[in-house]
């Protein structure tokens, strides 16, 4: 899980979450958002990436209002900002406006080292996001889920929903959050097993890539058989939204080789060569609509539709016919 620094106010002038880990970035937002608008629920939130963060952009958002509103301003990708930016970054942190939390998210590395190290030196609060890559970190955060929400697991069945669902720490969220929901008592080994060993990653990330790779037909087929099964909704709804991220993601990075694009984008090298596969009928407007028929489809299986089963078809069909935008 993100680790944090002494200073552990989300509401302090300046926080930097450091690293590659998607699902904790987001929470180290979402936490500074959640205590913003428990301050003042009219918090106003600009999320931008380095691209929409031009020189000027970061005094015009911090600039004084008549209304003293409280602000959350964030900002994806830090180390990708340009060097006029990253002044304007640096002359903002060492005066910070009141009212305005900034939130910088960062990847880590030497790439945007310089802001990086001007922030700690102006005393941010820091959230570390580190990739998960050892078992032994990943089953920690999954004890961590079970007792976030005030749910007791085996030390077996938390082994064991690691081993079903893999590396993915959305994916073992949702299992978790999904499991807290329907099962009573202490969840053991056996109700793991009934719900996701052997088949929960299999099954929903078939559905994923059958649907990027415009196979329609196929990817349906797999999303029927993997709700028959019992896998849930939102694992899959998961699933394509990470495999349209990819896409998007490799599309718009630039060339090079596996080893070195695997760096940049935090994806393992065979994962490279796959997308890479997969991407030859996308365009940048196909992974839009993709993107936001998944996050409609994310919201029906949450709740807000009637037919979880309904809105998966949708969206596989709409990524589908995305994959297939071009030519």
């Amino acid at each position: 899980m993100a680790r944090k620094t002494a200073n552990d106010d989300p509401l302090a002038p300046l926080t930097v979450a450091v690293g590659q880990e998607d699902l904790l970035l987001d929470r180290a937002v979402q936490q500074v958002v959640a205590a913003a608008r428990a301050a003042d629920a009219d918090t106003d939130v600009r999320d931008l990436t380095p691209d929409q963060l031009q020189p000027g952009t970061l005094a015009e958002l911090t600039s004084p209002s008549l209304f003293a509103e409280r602000k959350v301003v964030v900002v994806r990708n830090a180390q990708d900002l340009s060097a006029d930016t990253v002044k304007d970054v640096k002359a903002y942190i060492g005066s910070p406006a009141e009212e305005i939390t900034l939130v910088l998210l960062h990847a880590g590395g030497a790439k945007g080292k310089g802001l990086l190290d001007a922030a700690r030196k102006a005393g941010a609060r820091e959230v570390a996001c580190p990739k998960m890559t050892k078992p032994a970190d990943r089953l920690a955060f999954v004890r961590a889920e079970f007792r976030a929400l005030g749910r007791s697991a085996t030390p077996e069945a938390c082994q064991a929903l690691v081993d079903a669902i893999g590396s993915d720490l959305r994916e073992l969220a949702s299992a978790v959050t999904q499991l807290g929901a329907d099962v009573e008592g202490t969840i053991d080994e056996a109700v793991v097993g009934r719900y996701y060993t052997g088949r929960a990653e299999a099954s929903s990330f078939t559905v994923a890539d059958r649907a990027v790779e415009g196979r329609a037909a196929e990817a349906l087929e797999a999303l029927r058989w993997s709700l028959a099964t019992g896998v849930a909704p939102v694992m899959i709804t998961s699933a394509l939204a990470q495999g349209v991220r990819a896409i998007g993601k490799l599309s718009s990075a630039r060339g090079g080789r596996p080893a070195d694009l695997a760096r940049e984008l935090g994806m393992p090298p065979w994962k490279i060569d796959r997308v890479r596969q997969q991407m030859r009928g996308w365009t940048p407007d196909g992974v839009a609509a993709a993107l936001r028929a998944v996050a409609e489809a994310d919201a029906g299986v949450k709740g807000g539709g009637d037919d979880p089963g309904y809105a998966l078809e949708k969206a596989v069909v709409a990524v589908a016919r995305a994959a297939r935008a071009r030519g």
